[in-house]
Parts: structure tokens; sequence; C-alpha cells
């Protein structure tokens, strides 16, 4: 086994994905401008802020409750998943370097899972129109933990736990600020991707992430050319996963 593939052995990796790994928060974007505008509503400024850590049901009953709508929660999520669906499919794309990335994890011994608010409808499809969904271990979702949005762990618990890996032997990659939070409540180790969405956010992340990125090339780092460092003699240091590495602290931060 060589030094590559031993670098991560008993170590996990936990990935969000809206935000994260994809580049898909426009679409939601969109579907609440084109949804709302056809009840004749404008998209509040904090909208999108209120419902991030939500989950699909949640979001649904917050916005007939916010908007005095006559529309049932399933009706909604009915909706919205029409609208999304053909984006998530063959619009959105990976953020930056991802895919390079996960296939350094895979190969240095890191076990990969997903830990999302995506239903099996949207996240399934997104994931292998951009060619990632065969890195993953296993792939999670709030209502595989209860219905429990990611205010609280139990998703990354989730995750862990289906993986065979301790809270904290693991690294939580996220854009939320609410989900950063509760995976550092359990012992684990955050990194923080910079989406447009978290902007209003991003000085606490700076202050409670083990690292922050604008892509995954800023991510914690192996031999395949991302961010890695030479030795003395040229080669790639292989560096394990979290708690490994000075936090790369954005000058943005």
């Amino acid at each position: 086994m060589t030094q590559k593939t031993k670098a991560n052995q008993g170590k996990g990796a936990i990935f969000d994905l809206d935000g994260t790994l994809l580049d898909s928060m426009g679409v939601w974007d969109q579907v609440d401008v084109d949804f709302l505008a056809k009840r004749g509503i404008e998209v509040p400024d904090d909208y999108m802020q209120k419902v991030a850590a939500m989950q699909f049901r949640q979001i649904a009953e917050y916005t007939i409750a916010r908007f005095g709508l006559s529309d049932t929660p399933e009706a909604l999520m009915e909706e919205w998943d029409h609208m999304a669906r053909v984006m998530y499919a063959t619009v959105v794309e990976a953020k930056p370097y991802a895919r390079e990335y996960l296939e350094s994890l895979k190969a240095s011994g890191a076990k990969l899972a997903v830990a999302t608010s995506l239903p099996p409808m949207l996240r399934e499809p997104a994931m292998k129109h951009v060619g990632i969904f065969d890195y993953f271990d296993d792939v999670v979702s709030v209502d595989d933990a209860g219905d429990v949005g990611k205010t609280e762990p139990d998703v990354y618990l989730l995750a862990a736990s289906r993986l065979g890996i301790k809270p904290s032997d693991c690294t939580v990659f996220e854009d939320l600020l609410v989900g950063m939070r509760s995976a550092k409540s359990v012992g684990m180790h955050v990194w923080a991707m910079h989406d447009d969405s978290s902007d209003a956010d991003w000085p606490e992340i700076c202050d409670l992430a083990d690292g922050v990125m604008f892509d995954f090339h800023d991510a914690p780092s192996y031999c395949n050319g991302l961010h890695s460092s030479p030795d003395v003699s040229g080669h790639c240091v292989i560096r394990p996963l979290h708690a490994f590495m000075t936090p790369i602290r954005s000058i943005s931060c």
C-alpha cells in the first residue's frame, strides 16, 4: 500500500451538496423568483437566508405561513420539484476542482459521504450529471435523520455512523453556518465553502471553521496538485485529512 493510500485510512469526509459540491444555489434563487412571481410576490431580501437550513417540508410550511398562501405543503413541494428537477439534471455544475478533489480523497483511503437536505429525485440526477455520484460510500439526507434539519448534528452523525468512522475523525465540508455549528458541536472538523448565499455569515464562518475555501483548489491537500506542497526532493507531501494543516484563511475573511 502506498503512502498516498494510507494517508487518510480511517478518516471520513462528509460533504454538503447545494452550495458546497454543487454550484446550484442559483437554481433555487430562480425557483423562488418564478414561484412567488406567479403569485404576485417579490422575493424578500431575507427569504433565502431564513430557509437555508430548513428541510424541504419546513420550507413549504414556512413559505405558506409567511405569505399567507392557500397551497398545501405537498402542492408547494410538488411544484418546486417540477421546477427544479430539469435544472438539477441538466444545468447545475460542480464547484471548481470538486471532481479532482473527490478522486484524490478516495485514492488516499478516506471514506466519503454526502449529508444533504436535497431529496433523492434532485440529488441523484445532479450528482450523476456532474460526474461525482460514484465517489461516495453513502448518501444521507435530513429525511433519513428523523426529519431533523442541519440546525442539529443528526444528519452528520448519521453519515459518520454509515461510514463506520467516529465523529472526531470526520471532516465536514459545508457552506451553511448553522450546519458548521452543528458539526463542530459533536467534535467534527469543518471546512467552509464560500457561496454567495452565505455572504452575510462569512465573518462568523471564518472565525468558526478550521479552514475556508472559494473552490476545492483551496481544500485540505493531497498529492494531486491541489495545493500540494513539495518537499526538498520536489515530491508532494501527503497531509492526512483534517487537523493536519494550518487552516487556509482567505484574504476576504
